[in-house]
């Protein structure tokens, strides 16, 4: 599946959104600082994985804690 970086990205974000119940979060707020820890961390690369197949590690989270940041390290792995 061919995903274009704005949809990724709004994607991605979107999964954010969901696991930490915070509906106004935008594409380039950092997760950890909109509330997020290691264990909701996890729950968002399980999400990416399903809806993008494919599995991003923990460290690619910490380099890309952004939903943004997150979308383009995505696009580069598929």
């Amino acid at each position: 599946m061919t995903v274009d970086a704005a949809a990724r990205t709004e994607a991605v974000t979107a999964i954010f959104r969901r696991v930490l119940e915070q509906p106004q979060a935008t594409p380039d707020e950092d997760f950890f600082e909109l509330g997020g820890d290691s264990l909701l961390a996890t729950r968002v690369l399980s999400a990416v994985a399903r809806e993008f197949q494919v599995e991003l590690t923990f460290e690619d989270f910490l380099l890309a804690p952004t939903g943004a940041a997150l979308a383009a390290r995505l696009g580069a792995a598929a």
